[in-house]
């Protein structure tokens, strides 16, 4: 299992162990708000779905969550929110991509552009490194009492792409829209599923030396940071030995 798969898992634990870090309810908010403009019943409206379960998974109020579906729907005056995304470069020439959600583009381009400046990285243009990341449905899945065995051939039988295994959790990769079937099949099974997103997977990876490494993570870090950005996505590679020091 590759470096960046496992420098994922400990974003989700560092995540999950400080909810207010980077606005988290407001981020969470302006996704529910954002995937509801194509319909506000998450049984019908698979993105809602996702962003709604995200947002559960992080213990958000439930009264906020329906504020915001309100909102996204029409039903309830809310701030214009634009989707979009950046691209840039951090140190050792790593490939970011940036998703963002934001009420005002301008702040969001000189907020990205200043934070990447100061983590000695740079924005790029447009399709720069885009086509370094390929969208791809990710499932986690807590492995718990089944095998590892278990869980790859159910992987297998609902259609999914890869399985890859970190520290008690399973990360299954499939096509964007295939996402929901698979999700839907491991729940038949009675697998634990701890969350399901549309991700940017890099199609290869940089390997650069420790020292860089950490300077790109503490760039992704400070990215993340920002009200506006949603999600940050490279092609960093990191070695086992730098992981093991940082999960001590």
């Amino acid at each position: 299992m590759s470096g960046h798969s496992k420098w994922s898992t400990i974003k989700r634990k560092k995540g999950a162990a400080d909810a207010k870090r980077g606005a988290l309810f407001t981020k969470l908010a302006r996704e529910i708000q954002i995937a509801a403009r194509e319909g506000a019943d998450p049984e019908y409206n698979f993105k809602l779905r996702l962003a709604v379960d995200k947002a559960k998974a992080n213990s958000m109020p439930k009264e906020n969550i329906d504020r915001a579906i309100r909102r996204g729907s029409g039903l309830e005056t809310g701030e214009e929110l634009l989707e979009t995304a950046f691209e840039g470069y951090g140190p050792g020439g790593v490939a970011l991509y940036i998703e963002v959600l934001t009420d005002n583009r301008n702040r969001a381009v000189a907020e990205i552009r200043h934070t990447l400046s100061r983590g000695n990285g740079a924005m790029g243009e447009s399709g720069s490194v885009a086509w370094q990341f390929e969208p791809r449905g990710a499932i986690t899945v807590t492995v718990g009492k089944s095998s590892q065995d278990d869980i790859f051939e159910a992987a297998l039988d609902a259609g999914a792409e890869d399985v890859e295994f970190s520290d008690g959790m399973a990360e299954i990769l499939t096509d964007p829209s295939d996402l929901k079937m698979v999700q839907d099949a491991f729940r038949l099974r009675g697998l634990s599923v701890e969350g399901a997103e549309l991700i940017r997977k890099p199609k290869t990876l940089l390997s650069v030396d420790d020292k860089t490494a950490v300077s790109v993570m503490n760039l992704v870090e400070n990215l993340e940071d920002l009200d506006d950005v949603t999600s940050v996505y490279s092609n960093l590679e990191i070695s086992e030995a730098l992981l093991q020091s940082l999960e001590e």
